[in-house]
Formats: structure tokens, sequence, C-alpha cells
């Protein structure tokens, strides 16, 4: 344990109040993060660096206890003021292979979070080959001196992501993947941990590059890294104490080596790491939401909110034509929709099908005889603002380019060009992948006069790409550096520009992306009834104002189907489409009359904090709600869901255990208890829904009557104000 010598022989070098935490260096010139009475030797190495031939001191899944970062010395630190931010970095050295190291902490007054990024350089004489480096290490977590009963009370969080099932919230027991193994009986830590990371070019085509730990008193740390080139995070249990370590690529997982000649150096992906001392996941994700704002480039969209018409989903599909785009245009415009994209397929002129033949982005003769500018100007004539479908970062092996750009300009492997499901896969570091891209888009915007750009990623390219002698894992790090920094130069030449984040849905949703695109496509679900838990987690993995939900009414649906489809978008942005040109006039003032409730309400979203009253929903809770806190008022959306077949198979869960058949579900909503609100039901007025308020006991009380219905309402001391306009 700690003696007070010891603690005394210890210097302060930084401290954030707000999360309690600390760094301090010891005589020996080793410094540690971690919060102030933790046992010394609980508290991890501040940077943990895996150097072929170093390796660790204890083998296993672990990627801490490195040989390195145990000898990283501390040789100064700085603190600097930059805008907002407090930005300190401390300065640390390996006398014995002369790595350098620099970890920069920066955070805001009075803010709970913390962004971490590591800077190496190779101040020795021989080459150095990285295979993994921490962003961010914290040991400590729990006291040491109560580490059996307080680690028996944390609870992990992840979120596992797929295909058309995206933001899907897991528990359990940390005890239940670290297990307590008496390391007083054996002399050592265990060998492993619990740890999810991504795996190839879809950053979070397996998991969120998020995860949080919580415990009985309503404690939270929360932490996100951004990278979309590769991410792994671990925690587990070290000298009888919880730790979390944070990661970009290493080698293991992603392919990933960074060899580092003298005087070379490497910065890792950024992490932020978030701190609350009460409220649980709800209060941590008002931090990382106020975090995400605050890091992200600034840019009109995030608090204009226009609403968007996709003329894809369940609806055009992939062939739009100049005939079948028309008449959606002028639904969609009297609809209340101010931007119209045409989806994938406007480029394709080709009887094989466009799919391995993309590439040139030029318009087809054959799908807009009279010109794709027809349609274009059409948009505009009705009040939008148009907009296309792009998948930029991919050349079909079918397509000229596949032949006319150098080699090297293409995702290699082995010497041989990478193929992935008829496509190649362009490297933008080159500067002739790089330059046909500027003109391309440069066209759409200042030619055709496109003002909203959906940029899709719908391959999974593997490890990466070897340009030379780098390895796969480094080239794909490489790429999508120069990836952000083309998006970054279309916003700068385009400040207006509108760039929406999509690969296959959510699956490259991480904020090195969010960061600079303004939108993000949450999911390709097409089953209205499966979003819901998609759509009401969404703003676990982005802001409110940036993740867009589909919105798709039919023709032949109901008036309950076309509301339920609705109100899951009302929360955050609006993807409309669905054929509203061949709605009934009741129908089609259905879908008008939520788009006009959006535009009432949307100013609020932007400075608003998302809570879940009923918890993170699962995949297949039938009654799932979602609220958001503004300025105003309080908003909620609740669900009722009708379980399929297999799911009513299963008996009744935990989160349900009204029963499939209730119709009324009361949820507390802690942050209004006892305050006298009126409840206004927003949308639909179809749905016969009816809603009570307990002040004292700050729960709302819903009813809705039919099953696979939806409702949005808000509490406010008084009802909103008639037409009010966003």
């Amino acid at each position: 344990m700690t003696t007070a010598v010891e603690a005394a022989e210890r210097s302060l070098l930084w401290s954030h109040d707000a999360l309690g935490l600390y760094a301090f260096a010891d005589s020996a010139g080793s410094v540690r993060l971690g919060v102030p009475g933790r046992d010394w030797d609980s508290l991890l190495p501040l940077v943990e660096v895996t150097v072929t031939g170093q390796g660790r001191a204890w083998s296993g899944e672990r990627f801490i206890d490195t040989a390195v970062g145990g000898r990283l010395t501390y040789r100064g630190h700085e603190s600097v003021q930059d805008g907002e931010w407090q930005c300190t970095t401390i300065r640390l050295a390996d006398p014995e292979t002369g790595l350098a190291v620099d970890l920069t902490l920066r955070t805001c007054p009075g803010s709970g979070f913390l962004r971490s990024q590591v800077r190496l350089v190779n101040e020795g004489s021989t080459p150095l080959q990285l295979e993994s480096v921490s962003t961010l290490t914290l040991g400590g977590i729990v006291d040491a001196m109560d580490a059996m009963d307080a680690m028996d009370g944390l609870t992990l969080h992840w979120a596992d992501n797929d295909w058309l099932a995206e933001c899907r919230w897991q528990h359990a027991a940390f005890r239940d993947h670290i297990v307590p193994l008496n390391r007083s009986a054996h002399g050592h830590e265990g060998r492993g941990c619990f740890e999810r990371y991504s795996q190839g070019s879809w950053s979070t085509g397996r998991h969120l590059p998020i995860a949080a730990l919580t415990d009985r008193a309503g404690r939270a740390w929360l932490w996100q890294i951004e990278s979309s080139a590769g991410w792994r995070y671990e925690t587990g249990e070290r000298e009888g104490a919880a730790y979390l370590a944070l990661f970009g690529p290493d080698d293991a997982h992603h392919q990933w080596r960074e060899l580092l000649a003298p005087g070379q150096e490497f910065t890792t992906a950024p992490a932020v790491l978030v701190g609350t001392e009460s409220g649980g996941l709800d209060a941590a994700f008002g931090e990382l939401t106020a975090y995400r704002r605050r890091m992200r480039r600034s840019h009109p969209d995030h608090t204009a909110l226009p609403v968007i018409y996709n003329d894809y989903m369940n609806t055009l599909m992939g062939d739009p034509t100049t005939d079948k785009l028309l008449p959606l245009v002028e639904a969609a415009g009297s609809a209340g929709a101010e931007v119209f994209v045409i989806d994938a397929g406007w480029y394709d002129d080709d009887a094989q099908g466009w799919w391995d033949a993309v590439g040139a982005w030029d318009a087809s003769n054959s799908r807009f005889p009279g010109g794709i500018q027809q349609v274009l100007d059409a948009i505009r004539e009705h009040g939008m603002t148009p907009g296309l479908w792009l998948e930029p970062e991919v050349v079909g092996v079918r397509s000229p380019l596949a032949r006319t750009l150098p080699p090297e300009a293409f995702f290699r492997r082995g010497g041989v060009r990478v193929t992935e499901h008829g496509r190649h896969h362009l490297d933008l570091r080159h500067p002739a992948a790089r330059a046909h891209l500027d003109q391309v888009v440069d066209r759409l915007v200042d030619d055709w006069g496109v003002g909203y750009l959906k940029l899709d990623y719908n391959i999974n390219i593997g490890p990466g790409t070897e340009n030379g002698a780098e390895s796969a894992g480094a080239g794909l790090l490489g790429h999508h550096r120069a990836h952000l920094d083309w998006l970054g130069s279309l916003l700068d030449r385009h400040p207006r520009l509108v760039l929406e984040n999509c690969a296959s849905g959510g699956l490259r949703m991480d904020y090195a992306q969010l960061a600079v695109a303004q939108l993000q496509s949450t999911s390709d679900q097409q089953d209205p009834l499966r979003y819901p838990p998609i759509a009401a987690a969404a703003a676990t993995a982005a802001a409110p104002e940036q993740a867009a939900v589909w919105a798709y009414p039919q023709p032949h649906f109901s008036l309950d189907e076309i509301a339920f489809t609705l109100t899951g978008a009302l929360p955050g942005r609006i993807h409309l489409s669905g054929f509203l040109d061949r709605m009934s006039p009741e129908q089609f003032a259905l879908v008008r009359s939520g788009i006009s409730v959006y535009k009432a309400l949307r100013s609020e979203i932007p400075d608003s904090l998302p809570f879940w009253p009923l918890g993170l929903p699962s995949w297949d809770d039938t009654w799932i709600a979602y609220g958001w806190r503004g300025q105003a008022a309080t908003w909620l959306t609740l669900w009722r869901r009708e379980p399929t077949a297999d799911e009513r198979g299963r008996g009744p869960r935990p989160r349900d255990q009204h029963g499939a058949d209730d119709t009324t579900r009361t949820v507390t909503i802690s942050h209004l208890r006892g305050a006298p609100l009126r409840p206004t039901l927003l949308y639909p007025a179809t749905s016969d829904a009816t809603a009570t308020w307990n002040a004292a006991d700050g729960q709302l009380t819903v009813t809705l009557p039919r099953r696979d219905t939806a409702v949005l309402l808000r509490l406010s001391a008084a009802p909103p104000a008639e037409g009010r306009e966003g």
C-alpha cells in the first residue's frame, strides 16, 4: 500500500477537478494518471507502447504493462489556452530506446470530459517498429482498499453494431467477464481482459468505439475512440482495481505496424473519457454529446436541420429516372422537404448494372433523356436543395478508371490490387486519386448546383494497403487520414455543402468521420418495426442533430403505420422517403403534419441532451422510450411494438414484465420530478394516446391502445406556441 512518505515524494503535474483525476510524477520520474488516494501500484503507466523487440512485462491478451511504458520517465510539461480549450502536454522519454512520448490532455473549464492524444518521436539512433500505442490509460478506477465490493457493483456497457442492426447496447456485471482470481495466491495478475475492437475498414462493422463502466451509486466512466482505421479498448483488473486502456490500431488486431526511423514521428487517434458522479449513463451521454458539439467542425447545417427527402429507401432503390423522380420531387416539396437527394443509380448507363462500373460519376443519358439538370432544376423550383449519392472511395472493376488511374492510386497487398465485391479501393494519399475526386465534386457543386452529398461506403476492404514496405494497417490509417483531409478541403472550397456520412447505413459511425461530416446515416433497416431500437439509441453514436433516421411512409400503409415510421425520425434528422405522390389526401396530410411538428421543435434539438427513461433499448423490447432535454421543454418519444412470433415464444422479458398485451407504460423522468408540467401530444393526432403526469414521483403514464404505434410528447409548463417555425 502507499505510505505517507511515498505520497509526499510525488509531484502534481495536472488535475481535472470535475473528473477527480490527477497526474503525478514520483521521485523516479514515473508518471501516473488516477484518482488521489488510490494505491500507486494500481495505476498504469501514462502511455503504453509495444515496440518490436521490447514486448510486455506479463504476457497475455492485455496491451498494458509494456516494457517501454514502464520505462517512460518525466522530462517536462506545459499548459496552454487554445480558445475555450485547456491543453496540457506531459513529455516523457524512454532512456533505452530514445523514444520520446508527448501526451496531450485537452478539456474545457467545468466540463466532465477529457480528450487525449499521444505523439511519439524516435530520438534514438536506430529504427523502432511500433506495434501498439495507447491513447489513454486509467488505473485504479475503484478503490483498491474495497476492491471486491466495488468491482462487484460495476457494470459493463458496450454496443454491438451490424448492418441493419446498429447501436445494440448490451450490459453485464463486470464480474461476469473479469472474474476474481485471488492474486495473492498466485503472485501474478490475470492474463485476460474485456475487449472490443474493429476489423477492417468498417470501423463500426462489429461494435461502436464507445463503452462505459457504471456503479451502483450512479457514477459512470464513458469513453469514445475517434478512429476510422482501427481501434481497440480493454478493461480489466490490475492490482486489485479496475483499469481502462484505449488504443487506435495495433498489430494483433489490425495488421498495423509503424516503423519510425530516427527523427520520424507518429500521432495516435484521439480518444475522450467522460466521468460523472451521479446520473449514470444518461448524465454521461449528456457530457459526451456536449463534447461532440465542441470538437466537430462548425457548419450551418448543425442548427438549420433541413428536412431531407431521399428517393432510395423502400422507394426507387437505386433505379431513378426522370419520369420516376419528377412526381416525387413535387410531392416531397409539398410535404415540406427542403433537400431532395437522388440516391444510387443516377450514373447507371450500363446494361450489366452499375455496381462494378462506378467511378466516373457522369449522369446516365438513358435515365435522364433531357439531362439530369432537368430534375435538378425541378428540385430547385420546388424550393429544395439538390443532393446526390456518391461512393467516392471505390472504383468498379469494369470502370474505365480502373485502367486509366495509376496502379499506385489503388489499395494493394502483396503487390496485387485489392478487389472486394466487384470494386477496387482508391488510396487518397495518391495525388491522381485525389485530383480525380476533386474534379468530380467541383463539377457536381459548381456546375450542377448540388448542395448535398450522401457519401456512401459499401465494402469492407480488409486490413488496408501496403504501399512499399508499410504494413496494411498503416496504409489504411494513412488513407483514412487523407480521406478526412479531403473531406475538410471540400468544405473549405464549398462552405455550405452538406456531407452525409454513410457506410451501408451505420458501419463507419465514428467521430473521426463525424468531426467533419454533418450527418450520419444510422441504418439501412427497411422494416419500420425493426427501426425503433436503432432510432432510440442513435444519440449514443452521434449528436442528435447529426443522427439521420429513415421515415418511409407508403400509400399501402395504414395511418398508424405512417405515423409510426415518421415519429421515430422526429428526435433527430429526418430522412424522408416513400411514394408520397401516390398517397390519399388523408395519408399525405398525416405526413405533412409530422414535418410541420418537426419544423416547430427542431430549433431546440442542437442544444438538447438525450436520456432514456426505460434504459437503452434492447433489440426486441416491446416498449422503447427516448427523450431529449431542451431549453424550453423536455420531449419524449415512446414506441409500443408487438413482439414477433419468435420473440413471443421466449416468454416475457424482465423489462417487459407488464406483458406483450399491455397498453400502458409508466416512465420516470427524474430531472422533472416535482415540476408541475403539462404533457402535450405533438404527433400523431391519430394515435388515441393519453398521457398523465405525476409531479411528486416524476412519472409519466402513457397509454397507446393499439400495437405498433408511437407517440411524441412535449413536457412543459405551458403548451407550445402555435405554428412556430424552427
